[in-house]
């Protein structure tokens, strides 16, 4: 018999989740009203949570709750409430991006089930391997994959003894999720908060290609793919949607239903998605899934494509004809529409009804009768009522100690006491007891826990730091400056790593002063061959954005820094990474303000790092962003591309706001923000707290102007670090136009 595969539906609100259900989900995905990644999605209460919960599982559907943003530390408090709450309820599972939280649910709640979201950007084994000493039993891998990469990605998941789940239906990210800073920094809503104001899919101003949207992916849809997917060993089919209406994720989820049980129960799939073109769409590709990315992958328009479709299959002669077939779908639409409406109104998530019945008489034990529509039992106390006490056994009293059942998939609808006779009294502790046992038959047999206690972290007192200056260089030519300064001297190792290792490693080896630095993304042999470069060169220590070569260089004994697009913005992110992974010290994320980082305690012996400044990357894509913008001769990225592609241009939206898009060689296609990042108010903000800030000296051109060779660029930054009074100013008269709009707003 074939392996089954899950197919996971979006849930953004009751409705949606209703109609996930209805149309046959095994699994959904929901948000809280706090702490997801869409934060534009209606959400649910914790209230209607428990309702969710039993109307799913009776349909043989699993939930799956969403915390997949990061946290700062202020939200710590509310979050363990939040996760105190979760661990009586019977939810299969929580899916999550921040390293704090991994670090949070491996040492104190070890009983949920720990699902790696997708803005963790999963593309390499050793990511796996890092997820899995942080006891994920699921990963989502990156949406750029092609099916030789998932299916190798997945024997080394289940191998780890994790699951692996892929996006097939649903909008595509242009950007690497995780790394996406687009929206962050235009206008301050985060996409690592779930706020994504999707700039991506903004009118811009007409490319010289003639485009309106030169950002614009069409959607993904992977349906006529499911034979390769199941082949590869996925475990998990996931729909996104969760800002979509009921009938939306309806239809999606039936459609895909039906494929998923042609192809188990007949062995073939059906050719026909008409059904999928009938709601929002903007047209389809599974060029990611294929690793055919073409210029075929963008479409010049945001918007419902579905009208377009029927006038691409039906080739009308007269407008008649199309106006025609856009009422009959028009109706169509508002047929299922209410169809669907009808169907959802069925299921309830109402709390299932309690009469709970008390007696008992001094001397005897409390006996408490619970009644549900479908079923009765009894518990006793340990010990017998007495007629002396403290609180005399009333409604007020016994509520109280019972009202914890309202926080559960029942709700108290009586609570009886005509059969309690006289003033009796019980300890507290065995109404607490009797609570458990009540709780402990409700829930299936499952234990009761007590809220847990999370220890406040501790804050180390350090000596005066006197910080240092470390600068990020990625040509060659800069290797001067090893020679010429006494700074740290890192250098950007790029994203197409496998042609150019051997080059690299004499690099280094012939200049030990240097210490890589790792970028976000490796993928298959680039990663390979980063794995060969650490093999080789034994750096002292490295700087890594990715979680795959930080695995590595733990378990090589390398000592290795959290780079600043490991999104780090919590004390417990960092002992995440220094208690699981000895890691030495950490970059916290550009992305929080100044009241954010004071408020993050770094563990004993371990070093914090910052960028004052460099050149804001707003996005990393694996796709050409030249094809909408100025065009280019390819229509799709082929063996040369990455490797040997240097151009740049630039995009501005009908806001008057530009953007510039860089593709360097050797590395994926990247845009930036117009102006530069700078901020010399931290040094002066937050002493004794950073051991050493960044400048990135990298060639990236954008619209900042630096009138000053890069030598006495570093001397005059290093003057800053000395207290100099003065070089502040100078600092932002010689770099100019310039950003530090995150450390003002934060997330």
């Amino acid at each position: 018999m074939k392996r089954k595969i899950e197919l996971l539906a979006p849930g953004g609100d009751i409705d949606a989740i209703k109609a996930a259900i209805a149309a046959g989900a095994d699994a959904v995905y929901c948000g809280l009203n706090k702490f997801n990644a869409r934060n534009r999605a209606t959400n649910i209460s914790f209230d209607d949570l428990q309702g969710i919960l039993r109307l799913a599982h009776k349909n043989n559907c699993q939930v799956f709750i969403t915390l997949n943003i990061i946290i700062v530390d202020s939200e710590i408090p509310d979050l363990i409430s939040i996760l105190n709450k979760l661990v009586n309820t019977s939810i299969n599972g929580i899916i999550i991006q921040d390293l704090g939280l991994f670090y949070l649910l491996s040492k104190y709640f070890k009983g949920f089930k720990i699902h790696a979201s997708t803005q963790l950007t999963t593309h390499n084994e050793g990511q796996i391997k890092f997820l899995s000493k942080l006891n994920s039993d699921r990963v989502n891998l990156s949406r750029e994959l092609n099916i030789n990469e998932i299916k190798a990605l997945t024997k080394v998941a289940h191998e780890n003894k994790i699951l692996t789940e892929v996006f097939v239906h649903g909008s595509y990210c242009l950007s690497f999720s995780g790394i996406c800073y687009m929206s962050s920094v235009y206008s301050g809503n985060s996409g690592n908060r779930g706020r994504c104001s999707q700039p991506c899919r903004d009118q811009y101003v007409t490319t010289p290609a003639g485009k309106n949207y030169p950002l614009n992916l069409k959607d993904n849809s992977a349906y006529f793919d499911l034979r390769e997917i199941a082949e590869a060993g996925v475990d998990s089919l996931k729909i996104e949607g969760r800002i979509k209406q009921f009938d939306y994720v309806y239809t999606v989820v039936n459609t895909w239903r039906k494929q998923i049980n042609s192809f188990y129960e007949q062995d073939k799939l059906i050719d026909d998605n008409s059904d999928l073109f009938k709601v929002f769409n903007r047209n389809f590709s599974n060029a990611y899934l294929k690793g055919d990315l073409n210029k075929e992958m963008f479409i010049d328009n945001p918007r419902n494509h579905s009208i377009d479709h029927l006038s691409e299959v039906n080739e009308y002669v007269t407008n008649r004809e199309l106006e025609k077939d856009e009422m009959g779908l028009y109706e169509e639409k508002e047929a299922l529409k209410a169809k669907i409406e009808n169907k959802i109104k069925q299921l309830s998530i109402a709390k299932v009804p309690l009469i709970i019945s008390i007696s008992g008489e001094s001397g005897t034990p409390l006996k408490v009768l619970v009644k549900t529509p479908d079923n009765s039992f009894t518990v006793f106390s340990e010990v017998n009522l007495v007629d002396t006490g403290t609180d005399v056994l009333n409604y007020e009293i016994v509520f109280k100690r019972l009202k914890t059942l309202n926080d559960t998939e029942y709700h108290i609808k009586q609570l009886k006491l005509d059969d309690l006779h006289g003033d009796v009294y019980l300890p507290f502790k065995e109404l607490t007891s009797i609570k458990k046992k009540l709780l402990f038959i409700l829930n299936d047999s499952k234990e009761f826990v007590d809220p847990i206690f999370v220890p406040r972290l501790k804050k180390y007192n350090s000596e005066r730091i006197k910080p240092a200056l470390s600068v990020l260089i990625s040509s060659k030519m800069d290797l001067e400056l090893c020679d010429k300064t006494t700074t740290d001297i890192y250098f950007q190792l790029p994203n197409g790593l496998k042609n150019e290792s051997a080059e690299l490693i004499d690099l280094f080896q012939r200049n030990k002063k240097l210490i890589p630095w790792f970028p976000s993304v490796l993928i298959g042999e680039d990663f390979t061959s980063a794995v060969e470069f650490l093999d080789r060169v034994q750096p002292k220590f490295i700087v890594t954005n990715n979680t795959g070569i930080a695995n590595e260089a733990f378990e090589k004994g390398i000592s290795w820094i959290a780079g600043p697009y490991l999104n780090i913005v919590n004390s417990y992110s960092l002992s995440c990474l220094k208690d699981n992974f000895n890691c030495s010290g950490a970059f916290i994320s550009n992305e929080i303000n100044k009241e954010q980082i004071r408020n993050i305690k770094k563990p004993e012996n371990f070093k914090l790092y910052y960028s004052i400044y460099y050149p804001i990357v707003l996005m990393t894509s694996r796709q050409c962003l030249f094809h909408q913008v100025s065009g280019c001769e390819k229509n799709k990225i082929d063996n040369t591309c990455i490797q040997e592609c240097e151009k740049s241009a630039s995009i501005t939206n009908l806001k008057n706001a530009s953007f510039i898009i860089e593709k360097s060689k050797r590395n994926y296609h990247k845009i930036y923000n117009e102006v530069n990042f700078l901020n010399t108010d931290i040094v002066t903000d937050l002493p004794d707290l950073f051991s050493s800030f960044l400048i990135d000296l990298r060639d990236i051109k954008t619209e900042t102007k630096i009138e000053m060779e890069k030598l006495g660029l570093i001397e005059l930054f290093e003057n800053l670090l000395n207290g100099n009074p003065d070089a502040s100013m100078e600092l932002n008269q010689i770099i100019f136009p310039v950003t530090n709009i995150q450390y003002q707003k934060g997330i």
